[in-house]
């Protein structure tokens, strides 16, 4: 069975709950990082030298980086339906992916931690409105690219669409102050549909 070990409030564990529970998978979550600490003892760091969270393990072979688990359960266990056979939607699939990763996590990050984890008497408020402009920017790429299609990748939900999802969450719950767009609304609203975001990130409070 599939062991993923990780908090069930961390971005990057939800994705990956997310994506196994779409491909209707058996695993196992083992609480890790954060309050639960452990990333920092001997036997996962030798797992995971980063000391951070998720990181798998299959039947021996581990795993770290929440997108890259994403992509080695897709292409082992998932169909066609989430993981693309062709080529260049599945390229589609990826681009968005590493899209969320290098340009949407570091300005939707800095918003989170100053609203939620940081006390209201802290918060560096020009901070957060600085990096609230930069995320209606890259929300705007994202609205336009889903303009003439219901998925990131197509007609279809893909794991292109999982890390996205968990951002856009973050987006919607955090940031009242929102320009619409309505492809992004859309497509929003759709995953909020899927049984398994909302189990595994709509019910989970943001901590």
């Amino acid at each position: 069975m599939i062991k993923i070990h990780g908090r069930n409030n961390s971005s990057n564990v939800q994705k990956v709950v997310w994506a196994l529970n779409e491909m209707n998978l058996p695993y196992a979550r083992i609480d890790a990082g954060g309050q639960f600490g452990l990333v920092n003892e001997p036997h996962y760091l030798a797992m995971n030298p980063n000391a951070r969270v998720p990181t798998m393990e299959d039947n021996g072979f581990i795993l770290w980086e929440s997108n890259a688990i994403i992509r080695y359960i897709g292409s082992k266990y998932g169909n066609d339906d989430i993981i693309p056979s062709d080529i260049q939607t599945r390229a589609s699939a990826d681009r968005w992916m590493d899209w969320q990763q290098t340009t949407v996590a570091p300005i939707i990050t800095p918003i989170f931690w100053g609203l939620v984890r940081t006390p209201e008497e802290k918060r560096n408020l020009e901070t957060i409105e600085e990096n609230r402009i930069k995320m209606i920017d890259v929300m705007r790429i994202l609205d336009e690219n889903l303009s003439d299609k219901p998925y990131v990748a197509g007609d279809r939900f893909t794991i292109g669409d999982i890390p996205l999802g968990i951002m856009v969450y973050r987006w919607f719950t955090l940031i009242q102050n929102r320009p619409q767009m309505g492809n992004l609304e859309s497509w929003y609203n759709g995953l909020e549909q899927r049984p398994a975001f909302k189990t595994h990130v709509l019910d989970i409070p943001l901590t």
